[in-house]
């Protein structure tokens, strides 16, 4: 195994501002009156459809009469192609120099405001920024409302997007997606469904373990990890995983998540579950979940960990399917998987691509 090897990440940039704790969404308003102010008078709203009909939560964030709000579908992962379409249609809808955009939802809703406010500011087509550092310019001031823990997308430099053309899913990795402001309330967590409140719980957790097992390695991102699996361990070892002071401590914990994988990088796990995400169409956090059923030989601690949560929260992991596909659906899953070069080689060292073979992948996937 290489060790400490240097994660080219400098100069790393944190969320600027952040509210937290329950009653924080009623601070909105108040908290981008000043950017409204000084800058435009207009603001983007994208909420999780889920909250379409939800007028309770609606009447919290003050949406004014030349504001624009658009619910984001979360049935399918966000793709470059539906940014670009998102994007024609705020232009289409005069779209003109906005103040601010709210990206309220979990990690998918969030990583779209981040991608929007990119294209704001930098125009062209979101494939164009997938890769590092590709943005020229800050995307507008952007705050991120998280109503589900885990993903760390509140925290991280990247949104994350599916290029159906090349079959590629890769973010616009850069200091310029950092959210510039956040509200951390617990309260929007109370209804998320059991099962996936674990499933995007995990992702937290995982992140770290990757990251703590891998060649990659710096001293605070080390800390964030530790801190964030200290969390995770007391949230999902305790007999109720939903109690308001644990899913206070779960959004504390995707917050770290998000900020130590902002400084290194993930292992074995997450290119599997890209994977399953481009072939399969299987959801990120569920993917990773369904992942670990093929991980003992990497992460060995961590993988009997995992199932003993699993078992003491009585979650239901989907199993067997990638049982019986096609020769083509098979060649595509280990295309897809072994594209990650920076993870895998951040988890096996260079020379992942003898360890992860065609064969191997195959086999790994089929244990799924």
């Amino acid at each position: 195994m290489i060790t400490n090897l240097n994660t080219g990440v400098k100069n790393v940039r944190n969320v600027s501002r952040y509210n937290i704790g329950i009653g924080a969404l009623k601070e909105l308003s108040k908290s981008i009156s000043y950017v409204k102010k000084i800058e435009h008078s207009n603001a983007i709203f994208l909420i999780d459809d889920y909250f379409e009909n939800n007028n309770e939560i609606l009447n919290h964030l003050d949406i004014r009469d030349d504001d624009q709000v658009y619910f984001i579908q979360t049935k399918d992962e966000p793709s470059t192609d539906y940014i670009n379409q998102l994007y024609d249609l705020l232009l289409k809808n005069s779209l003109k120099d906005p103040a601010v955009i709210i990206g309220m939802g979990g990690g998918l809703t969030m990583d779209v405001a981040k991608a929007i406010s990119n294209l704001i500011t930098n125009g062209g087509k979101s494939e164009d920024y997938q890769g590092w550092d590709l943005l020229k310019k800050p995307g507008i001031y952007k705050v991120g409302v998280p109503t589900i823990s885990g993903t760390g997308s509140e925290a991280t430099r990247t949104c994350v997007l599916t290029n159906k053309k090349t079959g590629l899913k890769l973010g616009m990795n850069s200091d310029f997606t950092v959210f510039d402001q956040l509200i951390l309330d617990p309260e929007l967590t109370k209804t998320v469904p059991k099962n996936q409140y674990f499933y995007t719980g995990m992702d937290a957790y995982i992140h770290c373990i990757e990251s703590l097992n891998g060649s990659y390695r710096n001293p605070i991102g080390d800390s964030y990890s530790q801190q964030t699996i200290n969390l995770c361990r007391e949230i999902f070892m305790s007999n109720d995983m939903m109690s308001e002071e644990n899913r206070s401590k779960l959004m504390v914990a995707s917050y770290l998540g998000g900020c130590a994988i902002a400084t290194s990088y993930v292992g074995v796990i997450h290119p599997f579950s890209a994977g399953l995400s481009v072939v399969l169409n299987i959801h990120h956090c569920v993917a990773n979940c369904i992942t670990m059923r093929a991980m003992s030989e990497f992460y060995p601690k961590e993988y009997a960990e995992f199932w003993e949560m699993v078992e003491r929260q009585n979650i239901e992991i989907p199993k067997n399917i990638c049982q019986n596909l096609t020769d083509d659906q098979y060649t595509k899953l280990y295309e897809s998987t072994i594209i990650h070069d920076k993870p895998l080689t951040n988890a096996l060292g260079v020379d992942f691509q003898n360890i992860l073979t065609k064969d191997k992948v195959i086999e790994l996937f089929k244990e799924m």
